[in-house]
């Protein structure tokens, strides 16, 4: 049977060192907080032309994802309200404008997500 080796820890690898200013170091670190990744990840994950995500713009699509939720909820409401109290405090043409807005606003919204999820323009 034979032995299958274990790759060896990248702490044991040769590691490579690159000469930066004080500056350039935080402005480096600050570029791989924002990612979530430690710096060693994020320059390795630069140096191979790694597509990088941000924790900042996975945070956005999530308060996006809430706020999809909330206009859904709030539309359930109104279909509520509908159902149980037909033409009181609205006119019907009212009604369908505002649920017509809340369709086109939950469309942005998850729009707006898969551009920032996918990179798109």
């Amino acid at each position: 049977m034979e032995s299958e080796q274990k790759p060896r820890p990248r702490r044991e690898l040769p590691p490579i060192k690159v000469w930066v200013s004080a500056e350039e170091r935080a402005a480096i670190q600050e570029c791989a907080d924002q990612t979530g990744l430690s710096l060693s990840a994020y320059l390795l994950a630069v140096g191979m032309n790694t597509p990088i995500r941000s924790v900042v713009d996975l945070a956005a699509v999530a308060d996006l994802a809430k706020v999809n939720g909330d206009l859904g909820r709030v539309a359930g409401l109104l279909k509520f309200w509908l159902a149980e109290k037909r033409g009181q405090g609205a006119t019907p043409v009212d009604v369908e404008a505002m649920m017509t807005n809340f369709r086109v606003l939950q469309a942005q919204v998850l729009d707006l997500m898969s551009r920032i999820v996918y990179n798109r323009k």
